[in-house]
């Protein structure tokens, strides 16, 4: 290998390195505590949620995300009492 590739490789595993470094607690209570994906997955399931993935035009998802950041709810609780709503009526 070139000392060009051993420099560029050496840079890209440091950039994976800091990728995957958790937050510091200093930023906020639980900022440490990261979840990876299969625990997440667990305490979805306990809840009850399930992962449901749809595509849609994106001027719509900019009126749901501005509309879940006024009333300053998730986007799955405004997704979910729309579609709620939709069924309703």
């Amino acid at each position: 290998m070139k000392r060009t590739d051993l420099e560029k490789n050496k840079g890209l595993k440091i950039n994976g390195q800091m990728k995957n470094k958790a937050v510091p607690a200093r930023f906020g209570q639980d900022a440490g505590s990261v979840l990876d994906k299969r625990e997440q997955r667990k305490l979805d399931q306990a809840l009850g949620l399930m992962p449901f993935a749809v595509k849609l035009n994106s001027e719509l998802v900019g009126q749901l995300q501005a509309l879940a950041t006024e009333r300053q709810i998730s986007m799955n609780d405004l997704v979910a009492e729309l579609i709620k709503k939709g069924l309703a009526s």
